[in-house]
């Protein structure tokens, strides 16, 4: 028998990623979150749908190695995630500055 487990609409979506390149995505109606590393491209978009209220076309998903920095002269792990870039439908868009 398999295990249910409670599956909260927020636990595929950990936070907007707001840089330069993902502002200059927005003009072509993509925005940028962080994910965890288990999500996948049909549970983000079935998400994305029920918290804003938008149609998805696409999903793609790219995973950051985690990496070493030096930092003042010490090695610094910086550590790796996965980002999911989301396409919405033509003349829709989420504002980020409200918050969720």
């Amino acid at each position: 028998m398999l295990k249910m487990e409670k599956i909260h609409l927020y636990d595929k979506i950990l936070s907007p990623l707001v840089t330069e390149k993902s502002t200059n995505l927005s003009e072509q109606n993509k925005i940028v979150f962080k994910v965890p590393s288990k999500a996948n491209k049909k549970n983000i978009k079935s998400n994305i749908e029920k918290i804003f209220k938008v149609n998805v076309t696409k999903v793609n998903i790219i995973n950051k190695q985690s990496r070493t920095k030096l930092t003042r002269g010490r090695k610094v792990k910086v550590s790796g995630f996965k980002k999911a870039i989301i396409t919405l439908k033509k003349g829709q868009s989420i504002d980020l500055t409200t918050g969720i």
